[in-house]
């Protein structure tokens, strides 16, 4: 919450220099080639291809561009680069101009083996530019672009490299061997990893196209990839081919069709009626006498923070256990129920921004998880230390990958604050790097207030959900029924820091929509203010209109997916 109700929801540089000081001595070459782009999509118009990206960490966005509609997105961490190339035939003895747009902290573009340069430009595009002359022999090059580790997503858009294409010597029609032996290495809900034979070629192969049915859904260097972003119980036929410098495409290898795992439950199998609860703040009520009341089984609770050198603790303060909280937790579960705790919010010190790295952050994460046996932990991804920090994105979804994987069955959430429309450009770099890094997150939850709603707060909030089943269409390539799968609601109980105000009429209304609609999570903060106070303000202990007690909680208890 903002303000009162927003208390907690929402020696490289010298390396640098001396990095800076090599480039500048490499970039002055003379003589410039006059003669059209010779590289195939320049502007990533049509995604990926043919450009190749270390990791699987680039990908095609549409904001922010430099020109037409797309560029590129390098989601680089801490030991990755995100290094994107493309390989073209040149011609032997000639001098290439190559000059691309960039943005984002310690972008390079440059040749293999030739020179290079680079700029930061955090905030806007800048255009990089450097030359190069051609060996005696040499018919083809590679150019890349690529960030600086654990320095935040760059961008790249608009390159160019300006000369004469392949020829005489240096033209080539002949199509690499098509891939042999493709076959799958392990599955999940909802990726698949691939591996396959080397592919032959007379220039050499570049790299692999990854095809889902008809449709190219990644682009590697090397002979095995995973395909995330999949659906529960589905099956997807893959198969792939190898490309050369020239372009040429060779045929398709033998295809392999997987069918990816259930997910718990069957379908993507994550229902969650879960209400924020807060120990720190607000009259908490003893959680068992709101189960009873109301019938509801899950809560959020509210909020784990860094109580110093990368260590998790309740609100920062209190203790991991052994405390109000455990007691909380103890009565929970002691009724039937259980609860997803939250990392982050709007305020305090939090694990993600202050954790040194995603390893770092993932062991603090795995002590809350060892320490309560958990299901599920959501990340309140908020303010501009973490949300508006795309570094810090990468670092939390990495860090949620990892205690995914190490801890089979995990469902993880990330939270993050809407547009009435849909994802701000935040919560699109972070559905985006979430795909370019195959986190696997379960849910995206969104939280439709405190975004100048105004009064309809129904019709806000539906559109908002919509703009994000948009976006997770769009990116991961899902179905609405998948998509939706994969969202979750959490609102306000009645007046918002901006005096919107969702009525339980409303709320009813927000639950009917998300059970229709068959989404993944519904919660609200918070059970503290879910008590009357007609005319009360913004204030933690109540929500500020006419309600009964918990009767937010008893209309959430109504979710069911």
């Amino acid at each position: 919450m903002r303000t009162l109700l927003r208390r907690s929801r929402r020696a490289f540089f010298a390396l640098i220099g001396s990095a800076a000081l090599a480039l500048g001595g490499a970039v002055a070459l003379p003589g410039t080639a006059q003669a059209a782009n010779i590289l195939s999509n320049p502007g990533f118009e049509s995604g990926l291809s043919p450009w190749s990206c270390t990791g699987n960490l680039g990908s095609a966005v549409s904001s922010p561009v430099h020109g037409g509609s797309k560029a590129l997105a390098g989601a680089v961490s801490s030991s990755d680069n995100a290094q994107c190339s493309q390989t073209v035939s040149v011609q032997p003895n000639t001098t290439y101009n190559l000059s691309g747009w960039v943005r984002g902290s310690y972008v390079y573009l440059g040749v293999d083996g030739g020179a290079s340069t680079w700029t930061t430009s955090p905030s806007a595009y800048s255009q990089l530019s450097v030359s190069f002359t051609t060996g005696a022999s040499q018919t083809s090059a590679t150019i890349y672009v690529h960030g600086w580790y654990a320095q935040g997503t760059y961008y790249a858009d608009d390159i160019s490299l300006d000369g004469p294409g392949g020829g005489g010597g240096g033209s080539d029609t002949q199509a690499p061997t098509a891939p042999t032996g493709l076959t799958s290495t392990g599955k999940t809900s909802s990726s698949v990893s691939l591996k396959w034979n080397a592919s032959t070629d007379n220039v050499g192969v570049t790299a692999y196209d990854i095809y889902r049915g008809s449709s190219q859904v990644l682009s590697v260097s090397g002979t095995s990839a995973t395909v995330s972003g999949l659906s529960p119980s589905t099956g997807y036929t893959f198969t792939v081919k190898a490309r050369d410098a020239a372009g040429n495409t060779s045929a398709a290898s033998n295809s392999v069709t997987v069918t990816t795992d259930a997910g718990s439950g069957g379908g993507t199998g994550f229902k969650q009626a879960a209400p924020y609860l807060y120990e720190g703040w607000g009259d908490p009520p003893n959680p068992s006498t709101v189960m009873s009341a109301t019938g509801i089984k899950w809560f959020t609770m509210a909020f784990v923070l860094d109580s110093g050198g990368c260590t998790p603790a309740w609100d920062g303060s209190r203790p991991l256990t052994g405390g109000a909280d455990q007691t909380a937790v103890n009565q929970i579960r002691a009724a039937g129920g259980d609860i997803v705790p939250s990392f982050g919010g709007w305020s305090g010190s939090k694990l993600g921004a202050n954790c040194s790295s995603a390893g770092a952050l993932a062991g603090a994460l795995q002590k809350v998880i060892d320490a309560y046996g958990l299901k599920a932990i959501d990340m309140d991804i908020e303010n501009s230390d973490e949300f508006e920090n795309e570094a810090v994105q990468a670092r939390i979804l990495t860090a949620l990958k990892t205690v995914k994987a190490d801890n089979p069955g995990l469902r993880t959430i990330v939270t993050f604050g809407t547009s009435t429309t849909g994802p701000t450009y935040y919560g699109n770099r972070l559905i985006e790097q979430a795909q370019s890094l195959g986190a696997n997150i379960d849910v995206f939850t969104i939280m439709p207030f405190d975004f100048g709603g105004g009064s309809d707060m129904y019709g806000n909030t539906v559109n908002a959900a919509e703009g994000l089943k948009a976006k997770l269409k769009s990116t991961f390539g899902w179905d609405d029924a998948t998509a939706y799968a994969h969202i979750g609601i959490s609102g306000m109980s009645g007046l918002s820091d901006q005096q919107e105000n969702t009525t339980p009429a409303i709320w009813s209304q927000i639950r009917d929509w998300a059970n229709s609609h068959h989404i993944a999570r519904l919660a609200y903060w918070a059970v503290n203010r879910d008590r009357p106070c007609a005319g009360g303000g913004v204030v933690s202990n109540c929500s500020g209109i006419d309600q009964s007690n918990w009767q937010f909680t008893s209309i959430t208890a109504g979710f069911t997916g």
